[in-house]
């Protein structure tokens, strides 16, 4: 019998195993990436809150109605780029000025490393 490779399991031990050195606090925390096929989310966690179990203090999306209009006739890697800029303009809103940069166990590349240089170019210090 062929066993064939599950890819998002890989990621998710990739993941884990980098969960151990990131930590979000509430001075610096967390920019968490979590790609689909079609979409990009990312989201600012503080791991400290809620007796560790962490807080999402800002979230943004391809699917929000303000990206989602101006992604129309954007690429991918385009729209992952609108995606950190609009996290870091309401992480800056909200006083949070420096994060620690969560891949989520994808390699950084592609849509990864848009959606971090999106949120440095809005101000966001990863």
């Amino acid at each position: 019998m062929i066993n064939s490779i599950d890819k998002n399991e890989i990621r998710k031990k990739k993941h884990a195993r980098n969960r151990y050195y990131l930590k979000g606090t509430a001075e610096s925390p967390r920019l968490n990436v979590f790609r689909s096929l079609n979409n990009i989310y990312a989201q600012v966690i503080d791991d400290s809150a809620n007796n560790g179990q962490g807080a999402t203090l800002v979230s943004a999306s391809s699917l929000d109605k303000d990206i989602a209009s101006k992604a129309k006739d954007l690429t991918k890697v385009e729209v992952a780029k609108l995606v950190g800029q609009e996290v870091a303009k309401k992480a800056l809103a909200k006083g949070i000025e420096k994060v620690v940069f969560d891949r989520g166990g994808y390699v950084y590349t592609g849509r990864v490393a848009a959606v971090a240089d999106g949120a440095r170019e809005a101000g966001l210090k990863l």
